[in-house]
């Protein structure tokens, strides 16, 4: 299993010990695109580790509420909070605990080299934000639905969807400011690490709001033990030392 195990507890050891020993399964993964970076090289260190193999599919809230009520088989989910609230997802994951595993604040972004704008209090951002020509981000996604909330509060909601570009995926909206196609990032601050980009900071404390990923294993499953396995990999110290490498928070 490789120099890892040293720092993984017996318990895990024992978990992904014992779902090796079974033949190896392929896991279907849908999982929120904000969360790709860190997840993609956790699912590599468990294909190692255990034996199995774990395919992926991101997707914004809506598209995963999809994707677990019509999208076809999958095994397990590592989703904004808010899938697992829509009743019709949450009636296809196995009953029990949705375990956090990761959560990320929102914060803003520009164009490498550009002017940075002032953040520092919420009528900062405020500000900021009415005086933009132009924001990428994602309104259909679950840090869409944070910000909705935010500029509810700051009473610029409708000034907002004037000014927001909507981007499909969040590699877009990087694209979107190094191309100039915008003047401002607003999303998750782990996506916006990107060397052509220069990030701004995240949004002031008083109106903050993070987006947590919870994991599911589908009552579905046809590979549950293996799901199982994976999820407890999530929660592992490797798992939460890449999680932390990639700008998120573990839990």
């Amino acid at each position: 299993m490789g120099k890892w195990l040293i720092n993984v507890p017996l318990g895990l050891v024992l978990v992904l010990a014992s779902a090796s020993a079974v033949q190896a399964a392929e896991l279907q993964v849908i999982a929120g695109g904000g969360i790709a970076a860190p997840l993609n090289e956790i699912a590599a260190l468990f294909e190692r580790a255990s034996g199995h193999k774990v395919v992926i599919r991101y997707g914004t809230t809506p598209e995963l509420i999809k994707m677990a009520t019509t999208g076809g088989p999958f095994d397990l989910g590592v989703v904004p909070q808010d899938v697992w609230k829509d009743a019709a997802a949450r009636a296809q994951v196995a009953p029990g605990p949705t375990p956090d595993v990761a959560r990320v604040g929102i914060g803003v972004a520009v164009r490498t080299g550009a002017p940075k704008p002032d953040l520092s209090t919420a009528e900062a951002l405020k500000q900021t934000l009415l005086k933009a020509q132009s924001i990428a981000s994602i309104p259909a996604s679950a840090t869409g639905t944070q910000l909705a909330g935010i500029y509810a509060r700051l009473g610029i909601t409708e000034e907002m969807k004037a000014k927001t570009k909507a981007q499909p995926a969040p590699k877009q909206i990087v694209e979107a400011v190094a191309n100039g196609d915008a003047e401002l990032a607003v999303f998750l601050l782990n996506v916006l690490i990107d060397p052509r980009l220069d990030i701004v900071g995240p949004f002031p404390a008083e109106v903050q709001r993070e987006v947590v990923y919870a994991v599911g294993v589908a009552a579905s499953s046809k590979e549950p033990e293996a799901a199982k396995a994976l999820v407890a990999y999530l929660m592992s110290p490797s798992a939460i030392a890449v999680i932390k490498s990639k700008g998120m928070n573990p839990g």
